[in-house]
């Protein structure tokens, strides 16, 4: 009988030990949790108060502004490798110079504006054709590749914190170290001092994505992903827009064409999102004087002219880019 309850009361006690050590893994645990998300904060207001609306990215194209161009194409990657400035001047009669392309990989209306609010003069006399993907708009859209920093910036640090922890970690760090890139760059002066971009902005895609890579139809491509373009994106990057029409002599808004091989007719969802970004931005520009030009698909662009789902290769540059200065003619 005294062994029996010797044998319970040393039992009892290794419970007792094992529930204190599990508790005090838990407390470190939850302690460890906490400082890193407060040293996580602490990261976002430095950077909040670092960041500027020019990253690098488009920092080293603005020495471009110095030929003082009457057709300024901006906006995200399907103008920087879409749209060829030296074959736009010549279509307009016009010598290299006239036009210039400053768009950027994820490039969005609220870096634009915060160029045109560096060079005002050369703006002020410029026809800027901006343009938009839904990523700028979409506030499903978390990837950190894509996010519009300079969206980010104007979240405060509680709203970055709920809005990405703990699954979008990623696009918090891009965001970091995005801002203080982009100061870095200010403090170095590329807008005036990087070199002359080649091609006036123009960068080629030389490769085609591989046939099992594409996507097999557009309305659940990732930049649709839990659709909601009454956000907080859509909302900065429309006052954007409103704000550089003001800074310039005209401003034309593109929603460009996705690949040839998609067929809108079958694909309701790609469909109507995209109707939806034409009817946002169609709203605004009634309101704030800049014109929309919506482009579903360019009568000459074939299959093989396209890189992958959104980006023509250099074989589709002269056919899209004939075709938008057209359209910008009208």
């Amino acid at each position: 009988m005294a062994r029996t309850i010797a044998r319970i009361s040393d039992l009892l006690v290794r419970r007792e030990a094992s529930t204190a050590s599990a508790r005090w893994i838990v407390a470190t645990l939850v302690l460890s949790v906490v400082a890193w998300i407060g040293g996580l904060a602490i990261l976002l207001v430095v950077a909040n108060r670092t960041h500027v609306d020019i990253p690098r990215l488009l920092a080293v194209k603005l020495p471009l502004l110095k030929t003082n161009p009457e057709l300024i194409f901006a906006g995200e990657s399907r103008t920087a490798y879409g749209v060829d400035p030296v074959l736009a001047a010549q279509l307009l009669s016009q010598k290299p110079g006239y036009a210039i392309n400053i768009g950027y990989d994820a490039g969005e209306p609220l870096a634009v504006l915060g160029a045109a609010r560096l060079a005002p003069d050369v703006f002020a006399k410029a026809h800027v054709v901006i343009s938009v993907a839904p990523f700028i708009f979409n506030d499903g859209v978390r990837s950190a590749g894509v996010y519009p920093q300079d969206v980010a910036a104007r979240l405060s640090v509680g709203e970055q914190l709920v809005s990405y922890l703990p699954l979008r970690i990623g696009t918090l760090i891009r965001y970091i170290r995005e801002a203080f890139d982009a100061r870095l760059a200010q403090q170095e002066r590329l807008a005036e001092t990087a070199p002359q971009p080649a091609n006036y902005g123009l960068t080629y895609i030389s490769h085609t994505q591989a046939e099992g890579k594409w996507a097999a139809r557009l309305g659940n491509h990732p930049h649709y992903a839990n659709w909601n373009i009454s956000g907080a994106r859509a909302r900065y990057e429309t006052k954007a827009l409103c704000d550089l029409a003001k800074l310039s002599r005209k401003l034309t808004v593109v929603i460009p064409p996705w690949a040839a091989r998609y067929d809108r007719s079958s694909d309701p969802e790609w469909r109507e999102r995209e109707s939806e970004i034409v009817e946002l931005v169609t709203r605004d520009g009634a309101r704030c004087g800049f014109e929309v030009l919506n482009i579903p698909s360019v009568p000459d662009l074939r299959p093989e002219n396209f890189a992958d789902e959104m980006h023509v290769n250099a074989t589709g540059v002269p056919i899209y880019t004939r075709y938008l200065v057209e359209q910008l003619k009208r």
